[in-house]
């Protein structure tokens, strides 16, 4: 509803609604003459006052109401206009920011680029790396009772590790690496053919030849054809063979040569498959070294099992001096 409604639309209204003006609590009197357009205004409580509040002042959206649209006439004061009372619209201020305190500034030195720790650091040197360097050397029996007293020097006292001292008499005549390994079982055994007809014992062996790794004990086999002649050769290592295989073809025909990982000849000792009192000859494979350029004795795995070998029976058979052990 506007002004552009006119007076003869106000004429025409019901008399009483002209004569029974509202009072407010102030005193003031709600004159219905004419309607202000547009004039909204906020009262604090639902009650108008004198002067209004603007919502700037106001801390919570919850005390706002909405009255309407009127026109406000005062009493009694010679006012003869009725006056638009505008809602006096006050900016909120924007709230200020935080001012940030200003920091304090360091001047930094620029760090100093580090050096390459690889190229910095001293590289660890391998086994493969001195012994590529160094010319090989043949093995001899010192070194044997050297690797043994250094084995068992942290848990045996001065009196065992005296016992465990072969005698010289018990080693053969090591290879000079001129030797192939038919030509080196030739020389330390020249009565090998009356040896092996002699031998009708099953379930052991004349010659025992001990190797690092299965692959290694197929070329000893191969490389001794010269010598081993109609003797009866039998592998004795863990690839693709089992114990229970091994033990039956020892019980079943008599061997003359075994070939084989200490492991494996360890484990047949265990379970009785292979007796070593007939033995004469057990030759290591000292000089032999593999693509790492390791040889036998430097495998720490390969070391333990020789040496809890030679305690199931065979240092007692090199002191009562009826075993030979050779170095190839």
């Amino acid at each position: 509803m506007a002004d552009d409604l006119g007076d003869e639309w106000w004429e025409n209204q019901p008399a009483g609604a002209a004569s029974s003006p509202e009072l407010t609590e102030k005193g003031h009197v709600w004159e219905p003459r004419r309607i202000v357009p547009c004039c909204m205004y906020h009262t604090v409580g639902g009650v108008p006052g004198d002067k209004w509040r603007t919502m700037s002042k106001l801390s919570h959206w919850g005390d706002i109401s909405f009255d309407g649209i009127f026109h406000l006439a005062s009493d009694g004061e010679g006012r003869g206009d009725t006056e638009m009372m505008q809602q006096e619209t006050a900016p909120v201020p924007a709230l200020s920011k935080k001012t940030k305190q200003p920091k304090e500034c360091f001047l930094v030195q620029p760090k100093e680029a580090k050096e390459d720790a690889t190229k910095t650091r001293k590289r660890r040197k391998k086994i493969t790396d001195v012994l590529a360097k160094s010319e090989p050397k043949p093995g001899t029996p010192e070194d044997l009772q050297k690797l043994m007293k250094d084995y068992y020097s942290s848990n045996r006292s001065v009196i065992e590790l005296e016992e465990l001292n072969l005698p010289d008499s018990c080693f053969l005549k090591a290879n000079d690496l001129t030797h192939s390994l038919s030509s080196y079982l030739k020389e330390i055994c020249p009565k090998w053919v009356k040896l092996r007809k002699n031998h009708n014992e099953k379930k052991s062996v004349l010659m025992l030849i001990i190797c690092s790794s299965a692959l290694r004990a197929l070329e000893l086999i191969r490389s001794m054809t010269a010598f081993r002649g109609d003797s009866k050769v039998m592998k004795l290592f863990a690839k693709h063979i089992k114990v229970q295989e091994q033990v039956k073809l020892l019980e079943k025909r008599v061997v003359h040569l075994g070939v084989g990982t200490p492991g494996r000849i360890k484990e047949l000792i265990k379970q009785g498959g292979l007796n070593l009192n007939p033995l004469k000859f057990l030759v290591f494979d000292w000089n032999w070294r593999d693509q790492k350029l390791r040889r036998m004795m430097d495998i720490p795995e390969i070391r333990k099992e020789v040496f809890e070998l030679l305690e199931m029976g065979v240092l007692s058979l090199c002191k009562s001096e009826s075993l030979k052990l050779g170095l190839f």
